[in-house]
């Protein structure tokens, strides 16, 4: 509707209907959050839990609209019929840019239960959103390096401990757990510095993914495997503001919950180790091979930032 303007215009107004929706919704999060923390009854914690959930998705919404205001992106979504807010669902999505979470929390929003985020602990100290992802359970990770473990290994697992107690948080209320198997955003540097085996992906990282199916694997209905694309370049968070994003693809596939790798202990058993990577790479080419597919029928490649 404002894409007549100046493109530094749109972004200007879109930060602003962003801040503003931000400042309405968060402090009405944090208050609920707070009498759910002095409640003594865990009953009356349980019953505020869907008014924290109807904040969240009713800021998101604002959301939606800003964006509706201020872009006019062409949205290619397949895959969401057959969705239930009233089931689990472990989320996996390949990952390039910050657009990347408006863009699922746009898709998802009241199709599904809020999607939970396995977040690094310096999000936490984000004015605001920190505070609003404590409030709706976000669990925050400290993502150490191998050389910092070897140094400390007291601290060996304890990410893996963080992300089983928030698992089981989980499961009092239907969840959407949220995995960017990548662990970071796709760039060409990181792609060759891993020496990534695939095109358009960086290597997966499977011990949060493990993790989730190990505690949470007979809670959930299915796996929803997400592929983004843009066809038109990734864009960065400024770009996207300014309505610089023409086109984005997203495609939605359900996938059956791995019985056999649901509820096993990945860290301990080195077999089932071994199955579970076989299975998220078996996943993960496809994946890669679906994204050269998307990239060639909306006549791109110009996916790399």
């Amino acid at each position: 509707m404002l894409n007549f303007l100046p493109a530094p215009v749109i972004g200007a107004i879109a930060v602003l209907l962003l801040v503003f929706n931000t400042l309405f919704w968060v402090p009405l999060l944090l208050a609920f959050s707070l009498l759910k923390l002095l409640v003594p009854f865990a009953a009356a914690r349980r019953a505020l839990a869907p008014v924290l959930t109807f904040v969240a998705e009713s800021w998101i919404a604002g959301n939606s609209a800003w964006m509706a205001l201020t872009q006019r992106t062409e949205w290619d979504v397949q895959g969401l019929d057959g969705l239930k807010r009233e089931s689990w669902y472990l989320v996996n999505c390949n990952h390039q840019s910050w657009v990347d979470v408006l863009v699922l929390q746009h898709v998802f929003n009241r199709r599904i239960p809020l999607l939970k985020f396995f977040l690094k602990r310096e999000l936490m100290w984000v004015p605001v959103m920190g505070l609003a992802w404590w409030a709706l359970d976000f669990p925050f990770m400290r993502r150490h390096g191998e050389a910092y473990l070897q140094q400390h290994p007291e601290m060996r697992g304890k990410d893996l401990e963080t992300a089983r107690k928030a698992c089981e948080k989980f499961a009092l209320h239907p969840t959407s757990v949220m995995n960017f198997l990548e662990g970071t955003r796709f760039s060409t540097a990181k792609q060759r510095s891993q020496l990534s085996p695939y095109k358009h992906l960086l290597k997966p990282k499977v011990g949060g993914i493990a993790l989730a199916l190990d505690t949470l694997g007979e809670r959930f209905d299915a796996i929803l495997d997400v592929t983004i694309v843009y066809p038109d370049g990734v864009p960065t968070f400024w770009q996207f503001l300014c309505g610089r994003m023409p086109r984005v693809v997203v495609r939605v596939q359900g996938l059956p919950v791995p019985r056999e790798l649901a509820g096993g202990d990945y860290a301990a058993d080195p077999r089932g180790r071994a199955a579970f990577r076989k299975w998220v790479k078996a996943l993960w080419r496809e994946k890669d091979a679906q994204i050269a597919a998307l990239l060639e029928v909306t006549g791109s490649g110009a996916r790399r930032a």
